[in-house]
């Protein structure tokens, strides 16, 4: 898990790694009737690894680090995906990494 700036929330927040991801999303019950016994155990294994007591489920699933690209080498904050070519935040072209 890091702190980074989520572009949708506006504010710094951790973001899982994949294999946060996989624990977390491992106590999502879609089978359940309710939302509560659907998303109960999947936000309280989010809340054990942040530390952060989230009750909107959906930000969970945008709060994983692969989703974002590298920082911006203007203003630091991570770009909206891997394959950016601006910076969402503040505009600026960023220049994509050749593999």
């Amino acid at each position: 898990m890091k702190v980074l700036w989520c572009w949708r929330c506006k504010a710094e927040v951790p973001m899982l790694d994949e294999d946060e991801f996989k624990r977390v999303s491992s106590q999502l019950h879609t089978e359940a009737s309710t939302k509560e016994q659907m998303f109960g155990d999947f936000l309280l294994e989010y809340k054990r690894i942040t530390g952060i007591p989230e009750t909107n489920p959906n930000a969970i699933f945008h709060h994983r680090a692969s989703l974002y690209g590298r920082a911006c080498s203007y203003c630091g904050k991570p770009l909206r995906s891997p394959l950016a070519n601006v910076c969402a935040s503040c505009g600026k072209p960023v220049a994509r990494c050749k593999a």
